[in-house]
């Protein structure tokens, strides 16, 4: 077969190729698809506060992918195809990554049309770049929406301490390829750019993402005292540039311990609506 050449730059891409990595076409079995380049300059407005939605408007051909159940509203002249986006090992990728076996991929039919995603948890959404060569490491389920050059897929913590004990587990989700990609943050979002060696420690459960660039470790916290009197645990994350870190003010884990005394359980003697009231009278 013979090579790709890309409408949009002219380059000169292999017969296999599923986007090209100097401008982000997308190829369909060796054709490109609307001629539109995924990473067309999209543009977006994330509104809502802390219960955050970004709503896109979109040219005709250009198409965005996200989880299912993701999509809020949108035009009626984008349309909607459910895909596994790559073969049996993307499908299971994104599965062990958090998220669901397929995609949907909305198309813009015309010109002029919108779609708009929703965060899942009070906070915030963020838009990042992604290129070939410049890939982003988040946590698990961060993935929300992102342009059709983008592709999401599973990043393995190799060292058994970090997988363990930094708070983020051995998996966590990567972003590739080219294009934008919008990621959902628990509560506010504060990020830092750090330079080669220049390190900062995070609490578990606050670290949203970093370039693939960077490079994640643990440490002890010291002292008896410290450890089961400070209430900041055995370990923190340990985060060393070059690169961009992102960290979250709420994490959904410790949301979810601070309301567990509150929640009814099967053991409880307490009615749903003793426990309701009880959260709501909390001191």
């Amino acid at each position: 077969m013979n090579n790709i050449i890309c409408p949009q730059c002219g380059a000169q891409n292999a017969p296999d190729s599923q986007f090209c990595p100097a401008c982000g076409c997308q190829f369909n079995n060796g054709v490109p698809v609307n001629n539109v380049a995924p990473n067309q300059e999209l543009a977006y407005e994330i509104k809502g506060a802390n219960l955050p939605y970004v709503i896109m408007n979109l040219k005709r051909g250009q198409q965005i992918i996200c989880e299912g159940g993701s999509m809020s509203w949108k035009s009626p002249s984008v349309t909607m195809e459910t895909t596994s986006n790559g073969g049996v090992g993307k499908v299971f990728s994104r599965m062990f990554s958090g998220e669901k076996l397929f995609q949907n991929k909305y198309t813009a039919q015309e010109d002029n049309a919108y779609i708009a995603f929703s965060s899942s948890f009070p906070g915030a959404i963020m838009a990042l770049d992604v290129a070939p060569g410049h890939d982003v490491i988040c946590q698990k389920s961060a993935f929300l929406a992102g342009t059709s050059g983008v592709e999401v897929s599973i990043h393995f913590n190799k060292k058994i301490g970090v997988g363990l004990f930094a708070g983020e587990g051995f998996i966590m989700q990567r972003m590739s390829g080219n294009g934008k990609v919008f990621i959902e943050i628990d509560g506010s979002m504060e990020e830092k750019v750090l330079q080669p060696g220049e390190k900062i420690v995070i609490s578990t459960g606050h670290l949203v993402m970093m370039d693939a660039s960077c490079q994640i470790d643990i440490e002890t916290n010291k002292g008896f005292k410290n450890i089961f009197l400070g209430g900041e645990g055995i370990f923190n994350t340990v985060i060393t540039g070059p690169g961009k870190v992102v960290m979250q003010s709420m994490p959904i884990s410790k949301t979810a311990n601070i309301l567990y005394p509150y929640m009814p359980h099967p053991s409880s003697n307490d009615s749903t609506a003793s426990a309701v009231v009880n959260l709501f009278n909390k001191n």
